[in-house]
């Protein structure tokens, strides 16, 4: 992974060097920096723009896969030193989450929002606006379109409020008929077609669906019929979901991180991505069927399904340790650490990032796509190149489930 700029300003730039690659954290570091350029920087920024910042946090996974990963197909790279704006400065933001939009109203991916593009850069985003690349993965579009909802409640920008429509009309366009959302559109091919959950793709385009059609404060101003075609995709979706959760033994589990946009059975993405039951995704699915209104006795099955599912397969006395390593440069990222697991009697419990239908055993593969049951079997590019394993439902588990139960018995 290289490194992280951090930007105050017309100040000279902070580079923050991370010694690990693409783990479950590297999001969340990003969104830690993002919130201290808010406070250095909320002062100056907010009081000539006249706005409030707007949450960066959602465009964290593309700001990482644009700083920190190699991808030669990418129409502009990362500059040395490039700097970033503030959370403060919302117009600024704004004009470059126009700049990308696609004509089809959507987004391409992994580029980042908050860059200070070169006039060159610039240049070759807006020559490449007629592109079909737009895609969901890694937080992508959605993101887009809630913080041009925000954006657009706060100013009430007739060019805002334009983009924001065509992007919320690419969300409406790209659902299946049963409900699904593909990992891309228009025309996905291969498991870029599935019903996918993996980098917030489904939940995350459902959560602004549903924001808009329960009338959230940053969706104020959206129209009546949008608001009525939101209500109705929200719907579809939460049918879907119900229907990708994973039976074994007539026993509801938890879901894969793709389904098929048919039969709605686990499928394979990426070689190291099996089909698997996968934590991830499921306490998000999860948090998502808590938050519905009113739910109905088949969501609250399915929700205390998945989290006695998640309760049987966490891991304890273990934990994940980054190690030092020698240098080594890989095709997306170089890294001088390597990933082991080593025992820990008094380790919090953790979870794998993939287990084995029917048996609950965590699984890992490489590139070459071969199930191993151990971490160490795979090639140190994937054991430092993925988030094998984590603590995603332990807040669940321990507080939010609980409080949604309660919550329901009072009623």
């Amino acid at each position: 992974m290289g490194p992280i700029l951090l930007t105050s300003g017309g100040h000279k730039p902070t580079m923050i060097r991370e010694k690990s690659v693409r783990v479950e954290i590297a999001p969340v570091l990003i969104a830690v920096w993002l919130g201290l350029i808010t406070t250095a920087q909320a002062d100056e920024p907010a009081a000539r723009s006249g706005l409030e910042p707007i949450d960066l946090t959602p465009f964290a996974s593309g700001i990482h896969h644009w700083r920190n990963l190699r991808d030669e197909s990418r129409f502009i790279k990362v500059e040395p030193g490039q700097p970033s704006y503030s959370a403060a400065q919302v117009r600024e933001i704004v004009a470059n989450i126009l700049l990308f939009q696609r004509d089809n109203g959507g987004w391409p991916k992994d580029y980042d929002m908050t860059a200070i593009l070169t006039a060159d850069q610039r240049a070759r985003v807006a020559a490449s606006r007629g592109r079909d690349d737009a895609s969901y993965d890694n937080g992508n579009i959605h993101s887009q379109v809630a913080y041009l909802a925000h954006a657009t409640a706060r100013t009430h920008d007739p060019t805002w409020r334009a983009a924001c429509e065509r992007g919320f009309d690419y969300l409406l366009r790209s659902q299946y008929a049963n409900g699904g959302f593909p990992q891309r559109f228009p025309e996905p091919t291969g498991y870029h077609a599935h019903i996918t959950f993996n980098d917030g793709v489904m939940i995350g385009v459902l959560n602004v669906l549903s924001a808009a059609a329960l009338g959230a404060t940053h969706f104020a101003w959206l129209d009546d019929a949008r608001r009525l075609r939101a209500k109705a995709a929200v719907e579809r979706g939460v049918d879907c979901i119900l229907r990708c959760q994973i039976r074994v033994d007539g026993r509801l589990t938890g879901w894969c991180q793709q389904h098929d946009e048919q039969t709605f059975e686990a499928r394979p993405a990426r070689t190291f991505e099996l089909a698997s039951l996968c934590p991830q995704e499921t306490t998000e699915i999860v948090r998502f069927l808590m938050r519905r209104p009113d739910p109905s006795a088949e969501i609250i099955r399915a929700v205390d399904s998945a989290v006695a599912w998640l309760q049987k397969v966490r891991l304890t006395g273990i934990r994940v340790e980054k190690v030092k390593s020698t240098s080594e440069s890989f095709l997306r990222h170089d890294t001088d650490i390597d990933v082991v697991v080593v025992s820990d009697p008094n380790a919090r419990p953790i979870w794998a990032r993939h287990y084995e239908i029917g048996a609950d055993r965590p699984v890992f593969a490489g590139r070459d796509g071969i199930k191993k049951y151990e971490l160490a079997g795979i090639e140190r590019e994937r054991r430092t190149g993925t988030p094998w394993y984590g603590g995603w439902p332990a807040s669940l588990i321990e507080r939010e489930y609980p409080a949604w139960r309660d919550q329901r018995a009072r009623r």
